[in-house]
């Protein structure tokens, strides 16, 4: 696949354990093409791979945070091309729950189709007042299929249904209504609100954050029972982990955990 050669179409950043990845096509509504897929999923599993790394945020450049596919590329591609882009951006959603980092989207404009898929993929997303959310697909004959998926597992399903069904787009506050995202502030306090989340969850202990993360996803697939009797598991091993060891006996020493990791 032709690479785009003028700019990077992902730029990156880390500072105190924060990877920023920011998308970089601007002049193409930050779509999401199968370069652009591919750099993510590659960075997302150095960061997986590594130590370094506690928290991943993931922000675009220019006014729309995300407007899904790249119509043009999809176009021009046959049809096993078109099943490989879609296998690689399914795989780049679940990669973004399976890392052991958590993962914040932050939203400055418009996120539609696979850029809300985006959206609803991370396990936290930070969005400006400014920011609105569609799957639109319906409106050019391609129903939202694959950004169905995230956004049903996100949000309530007659709210999904209503999204998919109708292509309208809805608001920052109507999308935190639903769970959609989980933070809406002020565009111009949005880099400060995303970075403030970020490090408040990198000051604490990486191997808790992670179990937990793994944990959380696990036990969404389970039967209630199935749940409790993985979640009590988890615990139990987490009880004797040194993370915990540190923070219990930080807690009734009444002082500041000091995390080994």
């Amino acid at each position: 696949m032709k690479k785009e050669v003028d700019q990077a179409v992902l730029l990156t950043k880390k500072s105190s354990g924060i990877l920023r990845l920011t998308l970089n096509r601007p002049a193409h509504r930050n779509a999401l093409s199968g370069q652009l897929i591919d750099e993510l999923i590659m960075q997302l599993v150095v960061a997986e791979q590594g130590r370094t790394v506690r928290v991943v945020v993931i922000a675009s450049q220019g006014t729309v945070f995300c407007a899904g596919h790249d119509l043009n590329e999809l176009v021009a591609m046959n049809q096993p091309q078109r099943r490989q882009l879609l296998e690689r951006c399914s795989e780049l959603m679940m990669t973004l729950q399976r890392i052991p980092q958590p993962v914040i989207a932050e939203v400055q404009g418009v996120a539609t189709a696979a850029g809300c898929q985006l959206v609803a993929s991370c396990d936290l997303a930070v969005a400006a007042a400014s920011a609105t959310f569609a799957t639109p697909g319906v409106n050019i004959g391609l129903f939202c299929s694959t950004p169905a998926v995230a956004l049903s597992r996100a949000v309530p399903t007659k709210q999904a249904l209503k999204m998919l069904l109708t292509g309208e787009p809805v608001d920052a506050q109507w999308a935190l209504q639903i769970g959609l995202i989980s933070d809406l502030v002020d565009a111009d306090e949005l880099p400060q609100a995303t970075r403030s989340l970020a490090e408040r969850i990198a000051s604490k202990s990486s191997a808790c954050i992670s179990t937990g993360k793994q944990a959380f996803y696990r036990q969404q697939g389970l039967p209630v029972a199935q749940a409790y009797a993985d979640a009590a598991a988890e615990m139990v091993r987490n009880l004797d982990s040194a993370s915990a060891k540190e923070g219990i006996s930080a807690f009734l020493q009444k002082r500041t955990p000091h995390w080994p990791d």
